[in-house]
């Protein structure tokens, strides 16, 4: 975990260049933009933000050049909004979590797929052996049972 000062910075710097996204960056290859996250090296210089795009694969190429182009403006409007002594420089990562989110729903859906198979399959299956495989202690006064089992005496045995 880090500093507790640098995540509330961390969090005003995802505000900051949330509203600029929405307000003051006017780029037509700027696409559907959410933030996700934003990081901060423990010394406070460094600051990268993981985002995420709607759409497709050019969608999203459009959008990281967008941010490229715009970095140095985001830069020295959140340096001047937090007035720190030193602005973090900024650095943009797509998240992969949508991605990674989808394949996992995936593969909980083969899993449910092959547990309903499994089922379906058992629904109508039967034990190999006897209903109750396990052995109970014998009546005492049986005489067809055999030495050493349960609930016979030692004298029984022999």
């Amino acid at each position: 975990m880090g500093n507790p000062r640098y995540i509330k910075v961390a969090e005003q710097i995802k505000v900051i260049v949330a509203e600029l996204l929405e307000r003051r960056i006017k780029d037509p290859r700027l696409g559907f933009v959410t933030l996700t996250d934003v990081r901060m090296t423990g010394d406070g210089r460094e600051a990268t933000i993981f985002y995420t795009v709607m759409g497709s694969e050019d969608a999203r190429a459009d959008t990281a050049a967008a941010l490229a182009s715009a970095n140095g403006m985001i830069r020295s409007t959140v340096g001047k909004q937090l007035g720190m002594k030193f602005t973090p420089t900024i650095a943009f990562v797509l998240d992969a979590v949508p991605e990674t989110a989808a394949e996992m729903e995936a593969l909980l859906a083969r899993a449910r797929a092959s547990d309903a198979e499994l089922a379906a399959a058992s629904a109508g299956a039967a034990y190999a052996g006897e209903a109750d495989p396990y052995r109970k202690p014998a009546d005492v006064d049986d005489p067809d049972a055999e030495p050493g089992t349960p609930g016979m005496t030692e004298d029984e045995d022999a």
